[in-house]
């Protein structure tokens, strides 16, 4: 597997929790305060997009590090829970560095 696999995925990762964060901060401002409704609507479009670029990075790296169907998809919903992608991008990282780098069994991959 090459590295870039991870990086992409880990990129994504941040950016779309960083966008659900934001994105949650100007749904309590628009619900909460009534204001930001413009902004609110971009930065939802925005992290659409994001979202559904993280997915098909998030599934790239999932089928070339064989993970079974239960593990795929936490990794996929961590994206819609804020915080979690945060978490989540560090246990993979630190189950595909090994992948990566490792043996020459699993260099082949």
């Amino acid at each position: 597997m090459k590295r870039s696999v991870l990086t992409r995925y880990r990129v994504m990762a941040y950016v779309t929790a960083v966008m659900l964060l934001i994105l949650c901060a100007c749904m309590v401002a628009k619900y909460g305060f009534d204001t930001g409704a413009d902004l609110t609507f971009v930065v939802s479009q925005t992290h659409g997009v994001l979202f559904m670029i993280y997915l098909v990075f998030a599934f790239d790296l999932g089928s070339k590090a064989k993970w079974p169907f239960g593990k795929l998809l936490w990794v996929l919903v961590s994206g819609t829970i804020p915080l979690a992608a945060f978490f989540v991008e560090r246990g993979i990282r630190a189950e595909v560095e090994p992948l990566i780098s490792g043996s020459p069994a699993t260099a082949n991959a």
